[in-house]
């Protein structure tokens, strides 16, 4: 496992003192615009991002939690049902929450096929081309309702390792995409309105320059998001890991590429550790423990420059709003074993 990451991050804290073990600097940056939470499959992560914007709406003034995951566990998180439109959390008047799937839905495809059958163009076959560009102006689509809404702070409860990154990559990939469409357009628009009025001699399709207008519009807005999605200012990324080798080393993964998309990473939450009881009779609890505290020290090696909160393993779930808030307390005040 290389140690590069300490070095390569965005952080900027001084080698002469230990970084604060907690989110307080997240929970107290007015500036922060987007929060991301991300890391391996089953590590806690909905509940961190929640315990967040809990967090978070007690210093903001409007705060969304988005799950991005397909696999959604926000509304079991919260106990309520959340769907692809923003929903206030109940016992809050600035907390909104909702659930949406970045890959295209069939109704968004079949939309796809009546413009292209209008035009003539087969729009599905160019999109599946470009890999993963339906899901980039899915992508696009949702950037587009989340910056309409204007909230203070939206936290991004991610999917998966993999699926983050992805994700992640979308507003660049978009931004090249949309620069060479408008390009073609530029040379090739006279052309593509005489085919556009020979094709829709009534007038009923898809006006040329209504779509370039589209285009030129989602190209705004997407190259502002990259924009501040590279802004530490205004964007950071939280890992959550667990303190066993694949966890681990995913992060390390995830923050190098992290680094390569220019994104702010500087805070790591390390979940579910165990704090065995002194005189623990619980043979698996004290071996546990041990093989634990081989990758605690890892990863404070590893990141001694970061943020690195220690959240202990519970022995309930943290499920519905009171336990949630109590369990964010520890997102402030490092939890101290008895």
């Amino acid at each position: 496992m290389s140690s590069s990451s300490s070095s390569s991050s965005s952080v900027a804290v001084s080698h002469e003192c230990t970084p604060d073990p907690s989110l307080r600097q997240i929970i107290e940056k007015e500036s922060l615009k987007w929060v991301f939470v991300g890391g391996k499959g089953g590590v806690g992560k909905t509940t961190c991002s929640s315990c967040l914007a809990i967090q978070l709406a007690k210093k903001r003034e409007t705060v969304l939690i988005i799950s991005t995951d397909p696999a959604h566990n926000l509304s079991d998180a919260f106990d309520q049902k959340f769907t692809k439109t923003p929903t206030l959390v109940k016992g809050f008047k600035n907390l909104y929450a909702m659930e949406i799937d970045p890959t295209p839905e069939p109704e968004e495809l079949e939309q796809q096929k009546r413009i292209g059958d209008n035009l003539g163009i087969p729009l599905q076959d160019m999109a599946s081309a470009i890999p993963g560009i339906d899901e980039a102006m899915s992508f696009a689509e949702i950037m587009k309702l989340v910056q309409n809404m204007q909230f203070s702070v939206t936290v991004f409860d991610t999917a998966p390792t993999g699926h983050t990154l992805r994700f992640l990559s979308m507003p660049s990939m978009l931004e090249k995409s949309l620069g060479k469409m408008l390009g073609l357009k530029s040379k090739l628009g006279g052309l593509f309105s005489q085919f556009s009025s020979l094709l829709n001699p009534g007038g009923s399709g898809p006006d040329a320059d209504e779509m370039s207008n589209k285009l030129e519009s989602t190209m705004n807005i997407i190259s502002q998001i990259n924009t501040q999605f590279k802004n530490p200012d205004l964007t950071t990324f939280v890992c959550v890991c667990i303190p066993e080798f694949l966890s681990v080393y995913e992060t390390e993964r995830m923050i190098q590429e992290l680094t390569k998309f220019e994104i702010d990473t500087s805070n790591i939450i390390v979940n579910q550790v165990l704090f065995p009881e002194k005189g623990s009779h619980c043979d698996l609890c004290v071996s546990r423990s041990k093989m634990q505290q081989v990758y605690l020290e890892q990863i404070a090696d590893l990141y001694d420059l970061f943020h690195v909160v220690k959240l202990p393993l519970q022995k309930r779930e943290i499920r519905g709003i009171e336990s949630l808030d109590q369990f964010s307390q520890m997102l402030l005040v490092p939890f101290v074993p008895q």
